[in-house]
């Protein structure tokens, strides 16, 4: 008995060295790898995501869907392909948005859908097999969540192939990538419309001192377009006519001349969906669409105005502003005084809704600026993260995910 724990500790001791030199190794292979990798960074959105890499600027920019078989979930299609399934799968396929409200919802289909952005991005050029790649990855994620929803953006992201995974928060993004001076001692208040949440945050001195994410957002407003079409003329709608009907002609503020100047019709990406615009009231656009009626089951086409669109979006729009006025509340009046001054910074897709800058004026007597190109705000502030890695340093969230 006493030989065999004699010899037990021997090889105890013996090779105990052994994990050490396993994890060097490991850790020389990934920064042998890292040399022949691209860094990129993920806007990794509710409804479309944007991929940059380091020298090069944004690469990849596709809607957040994956198809996979229902019962094996192997992935079928990743982004545009995916889109194009929504509501045409049979029984045997699903469609996923791997993210909801901001936060994952399939771990598995958000490791899929960040993987496969890592392949394609080092699909060309690469000296190694796109299986060895190894990059650093630089995600931003909403402001308000919990520890344990920040640590499954970083595991998947990892587990996609990453060597390292750092997060940032998006209305920090969102700031650097409009270029605003978020490390002085002034209050900027940054407002991100994006599909799934809105972000809305008031940033000093290299930090966010007051945020809400409110779980209303792009999607919402499709929601509220499809609910109302229902209940008012009996006719189901597609999300993807949805979308684009509220891409179309939709408004927030009656008095907004139409962004689609000069056109009698206007094809949109919807098979379902055709804009006009009247000529004897050429702020009230209209669009024709497609889609079941509920009482005989089949094909319907009607017409809406922008009036009845912006009628369904008016609930979405005040608690959205309620939210903005909120977190003002919150905020110490120093930081109020700032923003009353130099005004509100809206982001995202929700940012290009004709007039909802007007709306937020009109509401809250304080200015609104849209950022130069809101669609890609966050994924440029990512950007200039991951070319500085000293402005990395300063802004990543480090909370959970040691």
């Amino acid at each position: 008995m006493e030989d065999r724990k004699y010899t037990l500790e021997l090889l105890t001791s013996k090779y105990y060295f052994l994990p050490s030199i396993i994890y060097r190794l490991v850790a020389m292979l990934d920064k042998l790898f890292s040399l022949f990798s691209h860094d990129i960074g993920i806007d990794l959105g509710t409804a479309n995501s944007l991929v940059w890499v380091k020298g090069k600027g944004i690469v990849i920019r596709e809607p957040s869907v994956v198809a996979m078989h229902k019962k094996t979930k192997k992935v079928i299609a990743i982004g545009t392909e995916a889109k194009k399934m929504v509501g045409k799968t049979p029984a045997s396929i699903i469609t996923v948005r791997p993210l909801r409200g901001g936060v994952i919802s399939d771990f598995d289909a958000t490791t899929a859908m960040i993987s496969y952005y890592i392949q394609r991005v080092h699909e060309f050029g690469n000296v190694l097999p796109v299986a060895w790649s190894r990059p650093k990855v630089v995600i931003a994620i909403p402001s308000s969540v919990t520890e344990v929803e920040r640590r499954a953006v970083w595991e998947a992201a990892l587990s996609a192939g990453a060597r390292e995974a750092f997060l940032i928060e998006e209305p920090m993004a969102a700031a650097i990538g409009e270029n605003v001076s978020v490390f002085q001692s002034k209050g900027v208040m940054v407002v991100d419309i994006g599909g799934g949440t809105t972000e809305i945050a008031i940033i000093s001195l290299g930090g966010i001192v007051v945020s809400k994410t409110l779980k209303i957002a792009g999607d919402d407003m499709d929601s509220a377009i499809i609910h109302y079409v229902r209940l008012r003329h009996g006719l189901v709608l597609g999300e993807r006519t949805a979308e684009d009907l509220k891409i179309a002609i939709g408004s927030a503020f009656e008095n907004q001349k139409s962004k689609i100047k000069n056109q009698k019709s206007i094809p949109v990406n919807a098979e379902d969906l055709e804009v006009k615009e009247e000529k004897a009231s050429p702020r009230n656009r209209m669009a024709v669409v497609r889609g079941r009626d509920i009482e005989t089951g089949l094909p319907k086409s009607l017409r809406l105005t922008e009036v009845e669109v912006r009628e369904a979006l008016a609930p979405i729009f005040s608690e959205i502003i309620e939210a903005i006025a909120d977190t003002l509340q919150e905020a110490p009046p120093e930081l109020t005084s700032d923003i009353l001054e130099h005004g509100i910074l809206l982001t995202g897709g929700g940012a290009l809704l004709a007039g909802i800058d007007h709306l937020i004026v009109e509401r809250t007597r304080i200015p609104v600026i849209i950022a130069n190109d809101p669609l890609t705000s966050v994924i440029r502030g990512i950007g200039k993260v991951l070319e500085n890695d000293s402005l990395l340093q300063r802004v990543k969230v480090v909370g959970g995910l040691k």
